[in-house]
């Protein structure tokens, strides 16, 4: 691990004035401190933010709900107006990381995460993303776990996050805080692919912060789950993942929002199956016909070709699940 300065911020003020002059935001560390160690990251001046006023759950204008940047996956999770409005989300950090790393580890810091990609963390190895124009080893090496959708020529790494994908299908905004002042963004435009600047990973201006994430108001009847295959039941990253938001008015499907997971560049919606379903009715096989849509698009590699099938059955399975639940 490189030397670096380190100092705690008392005001969202100060920590951005911090980020502005080069210094890298910490809060539960589970990321950052791993690449740290890796030699991956190699920040001059760490800003802690922990003290931050930035740890609430509250309800929002219009019937939104707001998550405070600072919130712990644990803490998110299991709060009863998630928990009972959104199990989409609850869902999603349950299946995440460890319990130990939940009880850590910040609603603000997940999204922003970077890759589990290997090779991004080898330092010897070729990674566009960690040094741009050196090339992508995972093109041409093991790429198991790597994306089929939105890949370029000069990477293919997928986004780990769980709750970015659950995110996507509500249509969630993230709330950010930089020198300019405050502003909005929906999450989907938050984490950008790849093409050819990998190494461009977000569209946060020069020491941004996010303060929130606020999930827009949705009719209480919406029925909403979250599937992660993945290769073991416990602290694994997805195989593939589909995150489903459903609503049935006068018998049929108004509201469809799909996302997947283990499969994008970024969180990735599946609006070809979204089409599928709206203004449909409830039906045996409508939900495998929608579910074919799912992987249009998709470059898939010479390791990763089963994702194909299992990114449709994940996605026909969240289906059924949350069809029969309407």
């Amino acid at each position: 691990m490189h030397p670096f300065a380190y100092h705690s911020a008392t005001t969202v003020p100060e920590a951005v004035r911090a980020a502005v002059r080069g210094a890298r935001y910490i809060a539960g560390g589970t990321t950052l401190v791993d690449l740290m160690r890796e030699t991956v990251e190699r920040p001059d001046e760490v800003v802690d933010i922990t003290a931050l006023p930035l740890k609430e759950i509250r309800p929002a204008k219009d019937g939104a709900l707001h998550i405070g940047a600072l919130v712990t996956m644990a803490e998110a999770a299991t709060h009863p107006a998630v928990r009972g409005r959104y199990p989409v989300v609850s869902q999603a950090l349950e299946a995440s990381a460890s319990a130990q790393l939940r009880n850590m580890a910040t609603i603000g810091g997940n999204l922003l995460q970077r890759t589990r990609c290997f090779y991004f963390r080898d330092v010897s190895a070729a990674c566009n993303k960690r040094q741009p124009g050196s090339g992508c080893a995972a093109l041409g090496g093991y790429n198991r776990m790597h994306a089929i959708l939105g890949v370029s020529d000069s990477c293919v790494a997928t986004h780990p996050s769980d709750v970015a994908v659950a995110f996507v299908a509500l249509g969630a905004v993230v709330q950010l805080r930089g020198r300019d002042g405050e502003r909005r963004l929906p999450l989907a435009e938050l984490l950008l692919k790849p093409g050819s600047t990998p190494h461009r990973e977000h569209a946060l201006k020069e020491g941004e912060l996010i303060t929130g994430i606020e999930i827009p108001a949705h009719t209480r009847s919406l029925a909403s789950g979250y599937l992660k295959v993945r290769d073991r039941q416990s602290y694994e990253f997805a195989l593939t993942s589909a995150a489903v938001a459903l609503h049935l008015t006068g018998g049929r499907i108004t509201t469809a929002r799909v996302a997947a997971g283990g499969v994008g560049t970024v969180p990735w919606r599946l609006e070809a199956v979204e089409e599928a379903l709206v203004g449909q009715r409830p039906r045996p096989g409508l939900w495998s016909e929608a579910a074919r849509h799912a992987t249009r698009g998709a470059r898939p590699l010479q390791h990763n070709r089963f994702k194909l099938p299992l990114l449709t059955r994940t996605v026909e399975r969240q289906l059924t699940e949350i069809g029969g639940t309407l």
